[in-house]
């Protein structure tokens, strides 16, 4: 059940004094004797005011519509799996892994045969003029041709060598291998911090599950001490103690209930899940508890992550540049085939009624002699690119090996630090429990339970903010050893 429903159901264990209270408990020095059923209609009304002004979640998503009879649980698996199918940034990726392989067969397409369809309709004014030599070297001028033409050419040509085209078709699995590792490194992303805002969300609802108890037992103290007060079995100061401590605890509760709508409204935005909808996290923390481990002997590879393998799909891309480079000094050689239909006639009705076709065949080669050192200086920038990308291997290494170590640190402090809290969250209980049966017995003083119950709070806080500490630093861990999958 979604706790801000608990927090209604539970709402005689969520008190929040009003200043007027305040003023008249001050007025007087001491707790005033206050009606029963009052505090509790005010204390139903401010809950019912708070969880409107945080948004109370009421509907759910399903896969085809918005349900708004009941709300959906999403475990970290439902919501990962969930992002990995709506993130727009994944999205986007995925689309640009369309749009490279388009990209490539437009680039191979001058492979296929290329085939032409032209013409071209002409009238003569006056027909060209051809000087014939005669006899004594005379020569007279004649016209020639006739008054209207029209030629259209079917031509077709097939490369046979382009360095150009060999470097596409070299250089095409390269770029579809660089958009695919695109996209691993955006689920990689998003794998790891859906995770860890879901993690954040949790922290912050189990923290509220902790105050919500520990306000339910201040309140209870509160009645108690004010009886007390009241038949002079106790010191003024242990009432208004016990008030601060449940005032403080409040104060507590109210922030961590405040930031809930903010943890939602982050997890959504990395899964993509539209705003205007809501849903539940549900988890299971002794299974958390059992998830915490990683094997920490195990050795890093750089191979295994992402960011090594996008660059070294990089540098085979700048060395199939040089190649290209290289190549520039060939010729390109293709074959063609041309088919012309001439029609010819000095009157322009009678153009079409004879035709006079010819067609040639060959083969036709381009061979650059002299660019002004372009194609050498060409190849000299591309191996210094290789040598920049081979320096930037190395600072990469240490960026990734610089990450592993600190993340290692991180999971091992968080690891020994949560062993610890659990251990002392067990002896805080035990502790307040003995207390709290002192002090009802009247062999301590309330300042001792003050103490117990300040010391559990922080034990429980503690253990439960490290718990998801630990669980966030071993994603970090996944992360820089390339371990994090997202094959869900």
């Amino acid at each position: 059940m979604d706790v801000f429903v608990r927090l209604l159901h539970t709402s005689k264990n969520f008190f929040l004094p009003t200043a007027c209270d305040g003023q008249q408990a001050e007025k007087r020095n001491y707790f005033p004797i206050i009606n029963s059923k009052l505090i509790k209609v005010k204390i139903r009304h401010l809950i019912f005011l708070t969880a409107i002004l945080i948004n109370i979640p009421s509907s759910s998503y399903s896969q085809n519509d918005l349900s708004t009879d009941t709300v959906k649980s999403f475990t970290l698996g439902d919501c990962v799996k969930y992002a990995l199918r709506y993130q727009p940034a994944l999205k986007q990726s995925i689309i640009n892994q369309s749009i490279v392989r388009t990209s490539n067969a437009i680039n191979l397409s001058g492979w296929l045969p290329q085939v032409n369809l032209t013409g071209s309709l002409v009238h003569y004014n006056q027909l060209p003029t051809t000087l014939v030599s005669g006899s004594g070297g005379q020569y007279t001028a004649t016209h020639t041709g006739v008054s209207n033409t029209f030629i259209p050419e079917l031509s077709v040509s097939e490369t046979i060598f382009e360095p150009q085209l060999l470097n596409a078709a070299q250089t095409a699995p390269l770029n579809n291998k660089q958009a695919e590792q695109i996209t691993d490194s955006t689920k990689i992303y998003i794998v790891s911090a859906v995770s860890k805002s879901f993690y954040n969300l949790l922290l912050t609802l189990e923290q509220i599950n902790v105050l919500q108890e520990d306000t339910a037992r201040l309140e209870k103290t509160v009645e108690d001490t004010r009886e007390q007060f009241t038949e002079g079995l106790v010191d003024e100061t242990d009432y208004e103690q016990s008030v601060i401590t449940l005032n403080n605890s409040k104060a507590q509760l109210m922030q961590q209930v405040q930031n809930v709508a903010p943890g939602y409204a982050s997890l959504k935005k990395l899964m993509g899940y539209s705003p205007e909808k809501q849903f539940n996290v549900v988890f299971d923390t002794t299974q958390m508890e059992q998830e915490i481990t990683f094997d920490t002997t195990k050795q890093l590879e750089y191979e295994k992550r992402i960011e090594y393998q996008q660059l070294q799909t990089v540098k085979k891309i700048q060395h199939q540049e040089t190649v290209y480079n290289r190549l520039s000094f060939l010729p390109s050689v293709s074959a063609f085939y041309n088919y012309y239909f001439e029609y010819e006639n000095n009157i322009y009705s009678d153009l079409f009624k004879n035709h006079y076709p010819y067609s040639t065949v060959g083969l036709s080669f381009n061979l650059p002699l002299f660019t002004g050192f372009s194609r050498i200086e060409n190849i000299h920038e591309s191996a210094l690119r290789e040598e920049v990308l081979d320096l930037s291997e190395a600072g990469l290494k240490s960026e990734i090996y610089e990450e592993y170590t600190s993340a290692l640190a991180n999971y091992k402090s968080n690891l020994y630090n949560w062993h610890l809290l659990k251990d002392n969250q067990s002896r805080a209980k035990n502790v307040f429990n003995i207390v709290l049966q002192q002090y009802e017995q009247g062999i301590v003083s309330y300042l001792n339970l003050i103490v117990a119950e300040s010391n559990l709070i922080t034990a429980e806080i503690g253990y439960t903010d490290a718990l998801f500490q630990l669980l966030s630093s071993k994603i970090d861990l996944e992360k820089a050893m390339g371990e994090i999958t997202f094959n869900y």
